[in-house]
């Protein structure tokens, strides 16, 4: 299937697969806290998933992928949840900042992401493009694989 992409993929799955490639890889650096820290304000408990940090990553590269150029506050608001405020309305609360500021840094590190001198913000660079449209490519034939069973 030449000219597969990661627009060509439904999110929840791509996602999955890019987050178990990661894990399998060992290549991305995972920080210590990452077993008690809160994702954001809004939330009681750190998550539940003992992988979470992968799949963030995998979303936040997906994020990236579909845009050209994302900052560190914009992956803030996507990642947001309401707030439980009790007896009052509830509002959005954007996630944390150094949660998405150490994913971006992680996946510098392993060369998917880079910084935009021009704009400024993370931008996906020319192999990180190549590994996602490679899991891209093997999730949507797993995926047909499933249909015909």
């Amino acid at each position: 299937m030449p000219g597969v992409s990661v627009r060509d993929v439904p999110a929840d799955k791509f996602i999955q697969n890019y987050a178990s490639f990661l894990k399998r890889q060992g290549k991305l650096a995972v920080p210590g806290w990452v077993d008690t820290v809160k994702t954001g304000t809004a939330k009681e408990l750190p998550p539940q998933n003992v992988d979470w940090y992968y799949v963030r990553a995998a979303a936040v590269a997906r994020h990236i992928y579909m845009r050209k150029t994302v900052g560190i506050g914009r992956l803030r608001k996507v990642h947001g949840s309401p707030k439980n405020r009790g007896s009052r309305p509830s509002r959005h609360v954007d996630a944390s900042g150094s949660v998405d500021r150490k994913v971006c840094q992680s996946l510098e590190k392993i060369g998917v992401l880079e910084i935009d001198e021009e704009k400024g913000g993370r931008r996906i660079t020319q192999s990180g493009q190549r590994d996602l449209d490679r899991i891209a490519m093997s999730t949507l034939e797993a995926e047909q694989e499933e249909d015909d069973e």
